[in-house]
């Protein structure tokens, strides 16, 4: 199984994207051409799966901090949050596995990482919740099956609160 030897770790220049087959080319293109460009300019923070000592990029998602507006959060939980115009959450902007890695766990992997990472950093960098952008219903049912829900705004947008994040790590 793929999992045993695979490290998740911050994208650099040593690790290998040009291999890298999701199935969507806009992920592709993104880690190819963007990923490294978005760290150095700390607009996200990208983190990849690799299994040493090979460097090939498996998968990868990234990070960055961003807000919601409160209007688009459910009545029941804007109610237990301050009244402040927008609310601080962490972005899992994107998350993909190579075509060779599929049915192996790696998605599931590799959000849990994010997932704990993003609670890690909760206490010091303010977030109340994860939010995700799915780019189809399938990504929409992986994300629901995690706890994930949609935004009233916008169903492809969905969230986690952070207290649920850490029942699910628990």
């Amino acid at each position: 199984m793929i999992l045993a030897g695979v490290v998740i770790e911050q994208l650099g220049r040593q690790h290998d994207r040009k291999a890298f087959q999701s199935g969507s080319a806009a992920l592709d293109r993104y880690l190819k051409q963007q990923a490294r460009q978005d760290a150095e300019r700390r607009v996200a923070a990208p983190f990849v799966a690799v299994c040493p000592p090979d460097a090939g990029v498996l998968g990868f998602y990234t990070l960055s901090a961003s807000v919601l507006a409160m209007e688009d959060l459910p009545e029941d939980l804007a109610r237990r949050l301050p009244r402040y115009p927008k609310v601080p959450v962490t972005l899992m902007g994107r998350l993909a596995v190579d075509q060779s890695a599929r049915g192996q766990g790696l998605g599931e992997h590799l959000l849990l990482d994010a997932l704990r990472r993003s609670l890690a950093h909760a206490d010091q960098i303010a977030a109340m919740a994860v939010v995700v952008d799915a780019k189809d219903d399938a990504a929409a049912a992986f994300y629901r099956h995690y706890g994930f829900f949609s935004l009233q705004a916008n169903p492809s947008r969905l969230y986690v609160p952070m207290d649920l994040v850490a029942q699910l790590l628990g």
